[in-house]
């Protein structure tokens, strides 16, 4: 492994990793819906940050189901947070477009 390589990794594990921890706190602090997806959405991609760095040293566990040859957590964790993410938003919206 390159220099290069070990920033990405470094990098992207240690702001995924503080982008979580703020995550968990605002999540004991709140009990709003749109929040708590916002912050289920911020774990799920720190979670496909791990996997995907666990992927590229080879260390992930068989794959018991896939899709062809792609295996089934390759195809959902990448999408996983996006779709938190979308959650929230439309309740914001909902929310938004209710209160006129």
């Amino acid at each position: 492994m390159d220099t290069g390589q070990l920033i990405y990794i470094t990098s992207r594990l240690s702001l995924g990793a503080l982008a979580a921890f703020l995550a968990i706190l605002l999540w004991s602090k709140t009990r709003d819906v749109a929040w708590m997806l916002m912050v289920i959405g911020a774990i799920a991609a720190y979670v496909e940050t791990v996997y995907s760095i666990l992927e590229m040293f080879g260390i992930t566990g068989s794959n018991l189901v896939s899709i062809g040859s792609v295996p089934v957590v390759s195809i959902v964790l990448p999408g996983l947070p996006t779709l938190f993410f979308i959650a929230a938003f439309a309740v914001m919206v909902a929310r938004k477009y209710r209160r006129r």
